[in-house]
């Protein structure tokens, strides 16, 4: 009996969080349309600017765009990115290399290696769409 009053005691206590606890509201699940790359030309036709589809990531949406200058990648610009400072940091990182390697064979960028990814995904098939 006197070990009855304690373990009530603890057992209630524990159990108040669990009471107490609310789950956050689920995301409403939006549905867009399959992503088609988008390509414009310039009067002259020599540059195009070409947008990748929106990958989805564990940290959110990432989605790029490119300006090709005939066969080069003259610049790239990130439409959706995830708002997570690790990504802000990356970003710069992913578009400087891949105006050195004018291609989407980046490294992936230390503690980001999910925005990483899906930046490669969205440039590579922004890069196919272009050559096309």
């Amino acid at each position: 009996m006197k070990r009855a009053l304690p373990v009530l005691v603890l057992t209630v206590a524990g159990l108040v969080p669990v009471w107490r606890y609310t789950p956050s509201a689920p995301e409403p699940a939006v549905a867009e349309p399959a992503p088609v790359p988008s390509v414009s030309a310039s009067p002259g036709g020599t540059t195009r600017v070409v947008a990748g589809p929106t990958v989805d990531t564990e940290k959110g949406p990432v989605q790029v765009e490119v300006t090709l200058d005939g066969d080069r990648i003259g610049a790239v610009r990130m439409l959706r990115q995830p708002d997570h400072p690790q990504t802000t940091a990356a970003v710069p990182v992913l578009i400087e290399e891949t105006l050195r390697a004018q291609s989407a064979g980046v490294d992936t960028v230390s503690g980001a290696t999910v925005t990483s990814d899906g930046y490669r995904e969205s440039l590579q098939a922004a890069l196919d769409a272009g050559d096309s």
